[in-house]
């Protein structure tokens, strides 16, 4: 039972690592998120997210998030943006790239070839504006945090947390900004139990 033991007291500081990282970004956000969210707002396309591995499939999910939002929104892997998938982003449309070293190399790449293209970049990464996504980014958004949940320091845990709830309130600021409400939700949500619930 020691070993059980060891391994719920790692996850209670995993959890109190993460709370403590999601609830410093408030006091730092407020720039990089008006910043991204103006940049949305001021262009007529779409707002391409992208990722790779952990930080892709939180891309996936924040893409669903806009989507559902009122933000048209959609997710391309990065390494299928390098085997031709590059060509759907369109010069009116805003990228979010989400990498925590900001050195992905895909990601980066990716990032390059639309910026070449003129098409700004906003970034989320976990190590400051000195990488190289966040030095290609048109918004660099900081999601720095002290470690990752684990005792090894390794595992992709607070950081895609962190990542998560940054995306999520870009969601929630853009979805403001356009005074997107519970009828306009509906018309993009009519199952499950949250189409119930707007049905009341």
């Amino acid at each position: 039972m020691a070993a059980l033991d060891d391994g719920v007291a790692a996850a209670l500081e995993s959890l109190q690592l993460t709370a403590d990282a999601v609830g410093a970004l408030a006091a730092r956000s407020a720039d990089g998120l008006r910043a991204a969210a103006a940049l949305v707002l001021d262009r007529s396309g779409s707002l391409v997210v992208t990722g790779l591995g952990k930080s892709g499939l939180v891309g996936a999910k924040l893409a669903a998030t806009l989507a559902s939002t009122g933000t048209v929104a959609y997710f391309v892997h990065a390494a299928d943006a390098l085997h031709g998938d590059a060509g759907v982003v369109t010069t009116n449309d805003v990228v979010l790239a989400l990498s925590n070293s900001g050195e992905t190399a895909e990601v980066v790449t990716f990032a390059r070839m639309v910026a070449a293209r003129a098409v700004p970049v906003i970034s989320i990464t976990g190590c400051g504006g000195d990488s190289s996504l966040a030095q290609l980014a048109t918004v660099a958004i900081d999601g720095g945090f002290e470690r990752e949940g684990d005792p090894h320091n390794l595992v992709p845990s607070v950081s895609t947390s962190v990542c998560l709830a940054l995306g999520d309130a870009l969601a929630i600021a853009l979805m403001t900004a356009r005074g997107f409400g519970p009828s306009d939700f509906k018309l993009f949500h009519p199952g499950g139990a949250l189409g119930k619930l707007l049905d009341g």
